[in-house]
C-alpha cells in the first residue's frame, strides 16, 4: 500500500512539475510576442529616425548633388515600401523569426548532422568542399595575373595590394553566398520528409542549410587571413569587420533563401535559373575585377545596387583597408533597407506557400 501510494505521489509530481514547465514556456511564448501596435509603432519610429538621417547627411565625396538626392530619395523610398509592408503583415512577418529563436538548439544539432552527413563515406570527407574553391582560386589567378598581366590594369585603377590577396577576398563571400542560395533553395526539396510530417517545424530547414555552408566559410576566412599575412597584410581592429559582413551575408542569403525554397517547390526550374544566374553574378560583382575601372559614375550607381558589391568591398576593406562600415554610409543604409525588406518579402512568401508543400512534395 505504501509503496503504491509512494508510486502515485511520484507520477502526481511528475504531472505537477511537467504542468509547470508548459505554463513556463507558454509564458516566455507571450513575453516574445510584442504587442501589435507597440511592435509596429517601435518599427515605424525606426525608419522615421533612418530617415531623417539619410536626408540631413551630406557626403563629401559626392560626385554631385543630383546623384546625392537621388540617393537620398531612393532610400527613404525603400523605407517607405519596407513600412507599408510591415504594417500589412505584421503578425505573419513575426512568426519565423520567432520559430527560428525558439528552435535554436534543434536548428543548431541539425546544422552539425547536416554538415557531417554531406561528406559522409568519403575518405577526405569535408576535405572536399575545399579543393574545388581553392583549384578555383589558383587557376583564376594563374589566368588573370600571369597569363594576362592583369596586375598593371588594377594598379592603375587604385588597386596596389597583390592580386591573389585581392582575388581570395573577393571571392570567399562570393563562394558562401552561391553555396548557401543553392542549399538553401533545395533545402524543402532535400528534407521532403520532414516536410510530410505535421509536427515538425519547416521554416527552420533553409537557415539549417545556411549554417552547414559557414562552417566552411569560417574556415575560408582563416585561409583569406593567412594569405593576407603572408603579404604582409597582419590582422587589425579593422578585421573584426569581417564578422559583421559575414553575418551581413547570413542574413541576405536568408531573406533570398525564403524567397527561393518556397518558389522552387512549385517551380522546378528556379534552380537551374539560380545557376544561371550566379554565373552571371560572378561577373556582375566585382570580384574579378575593382569597380573603380569603371569611369561613368552612373554605372558604377547601377553596379552598386547589387548588395553583393557592397559585401565584396566590405571584405576587402577588413583584410587590407583603413575604413569602417560606418563610412560608407548610404551603402550600409541601402543593404540593410533592402535586405529587411526582402525577408518580410520572404516571410510573406513562405507563409503563404507553407500549407501546400506537403501536397506538392
Amino acid at each position: 500500500m505504501g509503496r503504491n501510494q509512494g508510486i502515485y505521489g511520484k507520477q502526481q509530481k511528475e504531472r505537477i512539475g511537467s504542468m509547470e514547465s508548459k505554463k513556463k514556456a507558454k509564458k516566455r511564448f507571450e513575453l516574445s510576442k510584442l504587442p501589435k501596435p507597440v511592435g509596429i509603432g517601435v518599427f515605424f519610429g525606426i525608419c522615421l529616425i533612418v530617415a531623417i538621417i539619410v536626408l540631413s547627411h551630406n557626403n563629401p565625396l559626392a560626385p554631385d548633388q543630383h546623384t546625392e538626392n537621388l540617393k537620398k530619395w531612393c532610400a527613404c523610398a525603400l523605407l517607405a515600401l519596407a513600412c507599408i509592408i510591415f504594417g500589412l503583415y505584421y503578425d505573419r512577418m513575426f512568426i519565423i523569426p520567432r520559430e527560428l529563436f525558439q528552435s535554436r538548439r534543434l536548428i543548431w544539432k541539425l546544422a552539425k548532422n547536416d554538415f557531417k552527413k554531406r561528406y559522409a563515406g568519403s575518405y577526405l570527407g569535408f576535405l572536399w568542399a575545399l579543393v574545388q574553391p581553392v583549384v578555383t582560386v589558383l587557376m583564376y589567378w594563374i589566368v588573370f595575373d600571369r597569363v594576362f598581366q592583369t596586375r598593371a590594369q588594377m594598379v592603375a585603377s587604385g588597386v596596389e595590394v597583390p592580386y591573389v590577396l585581392h582575388l581570395t577576398a573577393g571571392l570567399v563571400p562570393w563562394f558562401y553566398f552561391s553555396e548557401a542560395i543553392t542549399n538553401g533553395t533545395n533545402a524543402l526539396l532535400e528534407y521532403s520528409y520532414l516536410v510530410k510530417k505535421v509536427v515538425f517545424n519547416i521554416s527552420i530547414l533553409p537557415i539549417i542549410k545556411l549554417i552547414a555552408a559557414t562552417f566552411i566559410h569560417v574556415f575560408f576566412v582563416a585561409v583569406l587571413l593567412i594569405v593576407a599575412a603572408f603579404y604582409g597584410y597582419y590582422p587589425t581592429i579593422y578585421t573584426l569587420q569581417v564578422v559583421y559582413y559575414s553575418f551581413c551575408l547570413f542574413i541576405l542569403v536568408l531573406a533570398m533563401s525564403y524567397c527561393t525554397c518556397a518558389v522552387v517547390v512549385f517551380f522546378r526550374d528556379l534552380a537551374q535559373i539560380i545557376n544561371i544566374g550566379l554565373q552571371v553574378g560572378m561577373w556582375a560583382t566585382p570580384i574579378l575585377w575593382n569597380i573603380t575601372m569603371l569611369n561613368d559614375d552612373n554605372v558604377i550607381t547601377l553596379f552598386k545596387l547589387n548588395p553583393l558589391v557592397y559585401i565584396v568591398n566590405g571584405y576587402r576593406n577588413a583584410i587590407y583597408g583603413d575604413e569602417w562600415f560606418f563610412e560608407h554610409f548610404y551603402s550600409s543604409t541601402y543593404f540593410w533597407i533592402f535586405t529587411v525588406t526582402l525577408f518580410c518579402v520572404g516571410s510573406l512568401i513562405f507563409k503563404r506557400l507553407k500549407v501546400h508543400f506537403a501536397d506538392v512534395l
